[in-house]
């Protein structure tokens, strides 16, 4: 036992200490409060707290709480220690006002946990008061809508009450219950009446009988136990009368008890239809069997009964309207439903039959529609099979005995003396009178064999050169907008080409346009030097051949014709051309087809003009007799659309291979698709020694080419330069014909735009818009978009259409680019109304430079109104030896450490925490002043800071501090969207750096 005392004492020793610890904790807690206090207040307070405090004895409690004891239990242990306690005090040798002893390390584990346990109450008791308040809330709008429900039910249930006093006052109330049973004595009496009994109505003597009261029976149970006899007294008691019967005096307890309950229960008509058809099954067999009891007891029970069913029969017929109302209301209003839901039902049925019949007949049109697009593929690839084996066929059976006539076209620059020269060529024998040799075609002029006989014999007398083609084929418009023109399905019909160059001026931007396009296109071409007779003291030798008349001039002249010579050949060479005089090329010059022949001719004097054609005829036979081969397969294009004068709109084409007819079905290709149309004529001019006097054209059934021909049809009015022409033969596929002419047209259109977005481009022809296209696409830096494409004259509807790019927001492409076409006066004014530009140009280079022009302006303009937002990186180092000026404004110099630093960029200090340093007002170095300096240079920048004037160098920041460029997410989007071309990718990679610094996403 002593040691269990002992225990005791050491565990009330542990106690105490933690005892004191929590107090100590207390009053560290309290200490400041306590120094801050009056003097009277210690007083007062000195007396009445001998032990520690109420807050501290409820964190006291709290602590005992968490420990398992209780506040008994921790006070009558702490009840004996006070002594020591105060022991412990004195000789701390303090108090409060000492202040010198020290807390213990479980004296402030303590005191933290009594903390976090306060803090970990007090939430708690925030959320409950916030729980509180949500249930209150809760329960409040619960009660109103119970409230709600119930004043609703009272209402209901007055309401029927009113009802129900209303027919006892009428006279027309009856419980559930005895209507029940006036139908029930309705049908017996229908059943009598049925069966032939006769139900007497009137006494013998005609006069009506008087009426019997009702018969009350008693109680059904109660009448079981008596005998007969008392039955048949019951019979000849004195009846009420019919009104009070049934509006006081029930029929039985059990019709009171259905009556109350039905009074009740008027509101719910779910519940008083159950329990009338429960009860009426119970009263049924009930008064069947007490009927048939009274039956036989006496057969003045019949009498008594067939007396009152004409006043039950007249009451049921005053009381059916009621009857209906009440016991049929909710029955109604089933079938009512039922109909409702079976007719919706029925035309939901309706509409599903409907719609998988309607859907049947798409799926099967589809169904057809992909067997027929099937078909006529199958069909279309068939065709094309077919057309490529007879193509085939064709071109086997080619010979070199049977040589078509060469296409010749001239190109050059402007000036260069194309005209002159290809009208010196077309009438050097016109103006001798050899007319007959020379025939004016649609769109070519035609030379004769013998008339290129004739023309080169002179020359030809020296070169001893056998022609063989049949003539020579040259079209009648100069320029490479007839080179482009000619061409079928992608290939070009030009043969040789003629490269007009001035001698004075040697090659021009056209010119090398045009070379270019020989080059790709691999078609052979002369070079005429044109204008030989400008040089020096140049003796004119009309019509002779260069080289005799270079024989006739000077020196000096020579002279300048070698070096003005020698200064084309370099220029060429610097396009990548090999060229020599053409008699001073050899045999290995020839076959070598990089070499080009140049030709001095003169289109004033004529001379010269023998050797390009002779020179055309020796290429054409050595280079190009291949193609030169006659095919039966049709090779036809489109050179020009125009209306003749009791013709109506024709169609100007060159034949190069094959046969046209008349009676043709040929295919035609425009913006709308192809047209088949019949050919209803074929037209050639008369000879031009008849060009004089107006005659009529001259018909032909046939047409062999190569030939120019005029074609008259249908619908001709939307046909498109530069397209090939198509004949339906009578195995060919005529869907496969259309898809072929309409080839070169579906490739321009799949080549552009796929966003829709870029200008719209007008040509004069297929071949004209499809060199644009091309240039625009491979040529520019950076490529044009292209989004619509027309071709001939801009209309009205055209501005429309390339006018929704405003809408689109990218106004710079509200432009149509027009080559070589006329504009509509109303498309002009239109145009103007709607903000779309219109540039017009005859040369592609000078179309391409407005556009590029136009563009640069907007994009400076654009850069003008962005430079507010757009903020360029950069980071720079302040040099602390170069410190002008501290303050507002701040002018110091700096190094650009990286990117670019421009006039109005904002700075700041990211180090210390983003402070705005100011915005860059002037940069100077070496005392110029300048708007940018790139990574490296060392300038001096002055700062300045609206927003915060004060702020100086040396205070905020210093020469430690590296200045960043305040970048933001609106800033580098208008950097990439207008100045993208002003960064380089290490000024792109310090912006990607600069968005880690400042959080951008």
């Amino acid at each position: 036992m002593p040691k269990k005392k002992n225990k005791n004492k050491s565990q009330t020793v542990d106690d105490d200490d933690d005892w004191e610890a929590l107090l100590d904790a207390e009053a560290s807690k309290n200490e400041g409060t306590q120094d801050s206090l009056a003097e009277s207040q210690k007083e007062e307070s000195a007396p009445s707290a001998p032990g520690p405090s109420p807050q501290s004895t409820d964190a006291a409690a709290a602590f005992l709480a968490a420990q398992g004891l209780t506040a008994d239990d921790g006070g009558d242990k702490t009840g004996g220690g006070n002594k020591k306690k105060k022991k412990k005090k004195k000789g701390g040798g303090g108090g409060g006002e000492g202040g010198g002893k020290k807390q213990s390390a479980a004296g402030k584990l303590v005191a933290e946990r009594l903390r976090k346990q306060q803090e970990e109450e007090e939430r708690l008791r925030k959320e409950q008061e916030e729980e509180e308040r949500r249930i209150e809330e809760e329960r409040r709008k619960e009660e109103e809508e119970r409230l709600r429900i119930e004043k609703e039910k009272e209402a209901k249930k007055q309401k029927q009450r009113e009802k129900i006093e209303r027919q006892k006052r009428e006279g027309t109330y009856m419980t559930k219950a005895q209507k029940l049973k006036a139908k029930q004595a309705e049908q017996r009496l229908e059943a009598m009446r049925a069966a032939g009994i006769s139900v007497p109505s009137t006494n013998q003597d005609g006069s009506d009988p008087p009426k019997k009261k009702k018969v009350v029976y008693d109680n059904k149970r109660k009448g079981r136990g008596k005998g007969r006899g008392q039955k048949s007294n019951k019979v000849e008691e004195p009846k009420l009368s019919e009104e009070n019967v049934q509006e006081d005096v029930p029929d039985s307890w059990e019709d009171a008890d259905e009556e109350e309950t039905v009074d009740k229960k008027t509101t719910d008509p779910t519940k008083v239809e159950q329990s009338v058809v429960e009860r009426t099954d119970e009263n049924t067999e009930k008064d069947e069997g007490d009927d048939w009891d009274d039956d036989a007891d006496s057969g003045e029970d019949w009498d008594a009964d067939d007396s009152g069913f004409d006043d039950l029969a007249a009451r049921m017929q005053k009381l059916s309207g009621n009857d209906d109302d009440d016991e049929d209301l909710i029955e109604k209003e089933k079938q009512a439903e039922k109909e409702r839901l079976r007719q919706l039902g029925l035309k939901r049925a309706e509409q599903e039959r409907m719609e998988a019949e309607r859907l049947a007949e798409i799926k099967a049109e589809q169904e057809e529609e992909k067997k027929e697009a099937q078909l006529i593929a199958l069909k279309r690839e068939e065709g094309r099979r077919k057309r490529e084996e007879q193509e085939k066929k064709n071109l086997a059976a080619r010979t070199r005995d049977d040589l078509r006539c060469p296409i010749v076209v001239i190109m050059g620059h402007v000036d260069t003396g194309k005209t002159t020269l290809l009208d010196k060529i077309r009438k050097t024998n016109v103006q001798e009178g050899e007319a007959g040799g020379i025939t004016q075609q649609i769109g070519a002029t035609y030379f004769e064999k013998k008339t290129l006989e004739t023309q080169t014999a002179k020359l030809n007398a020296t070169e001893n050169f056998d022609i063989t083609v049949p003539g020579m084929l040259i079209i009648d418009t100069p320029g490479h907008e007839s080179f482009t023109n000619l061409r079928s399905r992608g290939s070009s019909l030009c043969d040789v080409a003629i490269l007009v160059i001035d001698l004075m001026h040697g090659l021009e931007q056209q010119t090398i346009e045009s070379l270019t396009m020989l080059k790709k296109r691999g078609v052979p071409f002369v070079v005429a030097l044109n204008k030989a007779d400008r040089c020096y003291s140049w003796k004119t030798c009309k019509d002779s051949p260069i080289r005799d008349a270079l024989k006739e001039q000077p020196e000096g002249t020579i002279q300048e014709f070698r070096s003005r010579t020698t200064d084309v050949k370099v220029q060429l060479m610097e396009q990548g051309v090999n060229s020599n005089l053409y008699w001073e090329m050899g045999d290995d010059d020839w076959e070598n087809s990089d070499f080009i022949p140049l030709v001095p001719t003169s289109g004033v004097t004529g001379e010269g003009v023998q050797d390009v054609l002779l020179l055309l005829c020796q290429m054409a036979q050595k280079k190009v007799w291949q193609q030169l081969m006659w095919c039966a397969n049709l090779q036809c294009t489109v050179l020009e659309v125009k209306a003749i004068d009791g013709l109506g709109m024709t169609v100007d084409v060159l034949v190069v291979n094959g046969y046209l007819k008349e009676g043709d079905r040929a295919v035609f290709c425009t913006l709308d698709g192809p047209i088949v149309t019949e050919v209803r004529g074929l037209l050639t001019p008369p000879p031009s020694r008849e060009m004089r006097v107006k005659s009529e054209y001259i018909h032909h059934k046939e047409i062999k080419g190569a030939l120019g021909v005029k074609v008259i049809g249908n619908n001709l009015e939307k046909v498109m330069a530069g397209t090939p022409v198509m004949v339906i033969g009578p195995d060919d596929e005529e869907e496969d014909i259309k898809a072929e002419v309409m080839s070169d047209l579906t490739n321009l259109e799949d080549k552009l735009s796929t966003d829709k977005r870029g200008v719209m481009v007008q040509a004069s022809t297929l071949g004209a818009l499809e060199a644009l296209l091309q240039f625009l696409r491979e040529e520019t830096n950076p490529p044009i978009p292209v989004s619509a494409i027309g071709i001939g004259t801009i209309h009205k509807r055209d501005v429309t259409k390339i006018s929704i790019m405003n809408e689109k927001g990218c106004p710079e492409y509200a432009t149509i680019l027009a080559f070589d076409v006329g504009i509509e006066r109303e498309a002009r004014e239109h145009a103007d109304d709607m903000n779309v530009r219109i540039f017009t140009a005859d040369i592609i280079y000078h179309l391409f430079d407005q556009f590029t022009r136009f563009m640069e302006d907007l994009s400076e303009r654009r850069r003008q109104e962005a430079a507010e937002v757009a903020v360029f990186p950069s980071i720079i180092k302040i040099l602390p030896q170069h410190i002008f000026n501290q303050k507002d404004p701040i002018i110091v110099g700096v190094e650009v450490s990286e990117g670019i630093l421009k006039v109005g960029t904002p700075l700041c200090v990211p180090a210390l925490g983003g402070l705005h340093v100011g915005k860059v007002t002037s940069i100077e170095s070496n005392g110029r002043e300048q708007d940018t300096a790139k990574k490296g240079s060392s300038v001096a920048v002055k700062i300045s800071n609206e927003s915060n004037p004060n702020i100086t160098y040396g205070r905020q920041f210093d020469a430690s501090h590296s200045l960043y460029s305040t970048l933001t997410r609106a800033s580098i989007d208008a950097l990439k969207e207008n100045f993208k071309d002003k960064l380089e990718n290490e000024d792109w990679r310090l912006v990607v750096k600069l968005k880690k610094v400042f959080n951008i996403i």
